[in-house]
């Protein structure tokens, strides 16, 4: 990807956390160190989406795969089951965010 491309909304709005990491070291805005931090941060708030899941879904319900729900519905979803299962918020997130992003 070339850096005229990035100037468009809608490929701008396409760029992952990798991408966009790159662009920063390119600018000089971040280190390598730091693009790889951010990096490992998502993987393992992904790990601990997962994790919640387990813990918190799984405990009751059969196993749902983040493909059966748009990520709207999954929004409505952990709304509903944050009241009704007593989960925090925090792990309500990483739950959310590990259903949309594995979607």
């Amino acid at each position: 990807m070339n850096v005229k491309s990035c100037r468009l909304p809608g490929q701008l709005a396409r760029l992952t956390i990798t991408g966009l990491g790159a662009l920063a070291i390119a600018a000089g805005l971040l280190s390598v160190d730091q693009a790889k931090a951010g990096n490992s941060a998502k993987a393992s708030r992904e790990t601990d989406g997962a994790k919640l899941y387990s813990m918190h879904c799984a405990r009751c319900h059969a196993e749902r795969y983040p493909t059966e729900r748009t990520d709207a519905q999954w929004k409505t979803i952990m709304l509903h089951m944050r009241t009704r299962a007593t989960i925090p918020a925090v792990d309500s997130e990483a739950i959310l965010e590990y259903m949309q992003d594995s979607n």
